[in-house]
C-alpha cells in the first residue's frame, strides 16, 4: 500500500501563489513519475504538471509560465508552485505517483492518488 498526503489548498485571490505539497508513504521501492492533476465538477480529471524521477517535466498549456513542479527523490516528495492564479485554476488539486512498490518481496506496480485538495481563486 502507498499513501500520498496532499496539503497547501485553500482560498487565493486572483494574481495570488500558493504552494502544494504530497508525500508518499508506504511499500516504495521507486517512485518513477509524480504529478498532479485538477479536477472541476462536470469535468474529467486532467493534467497539470507531472515529473520524472529524472526530473523531466510537462505542464497543460494553461499553466505554462505559470506553475513549476518539483520533487525531492530523498523524501518521495513532490511540489506544484502556482504564480499569477487565475479563477480557472479552481478546483480539486490530486497527486499523483507512479512506480514500483515492494511487498513480501515481490515488486508490484503503483499508480496511486491523493485524496484531493481543493484550490480555491476568488476575489
Amino acid at each position: 500500500q502507498v499513501q500520498l498526503v496532499e496539503s497547501g489548498g485553500g482560498l487565493v485571490q486572483p494574481g495570488g501563489s500558493l504552494r502544494l505539497s504530497c508525500a508518499a508513504s508506504g511499500s516504495i521501492f521507486s517512485l518513477n513519475v509524480m504529478g498532479w492533476y485538477r479536477q472541476v465538477p462536470g469535468k474529467e480529471r486532467e493534467l497539470v504538471a507531472g515529473i520524472s524521477r529524472g526530473g523531466t517535466t510537462n505542464f497543460a498549456d494553461s499553466v505554462k509560465g505559470r506553475f513549476t513542479i518539483s520533487r525531492d527523490n530523498a523524501k518521495n516528495t513532490v511540489y506544484l508552485q502556482m504564480n499569477s492564479l487565475k479563477p480557472e485554476d479552481t478546483g480539486v488539486y490530486y497527486c499523483n505517483a507512479k512506480g514500483v512498490g515492494l511487498y513480501s518481496g515481490r515488486y508490484v506496480p503503483i499508480d496511486s492518488w491523493g485524496q484531493g485538495t481543493q484550490v480555491t481563486v476568488s476575489s
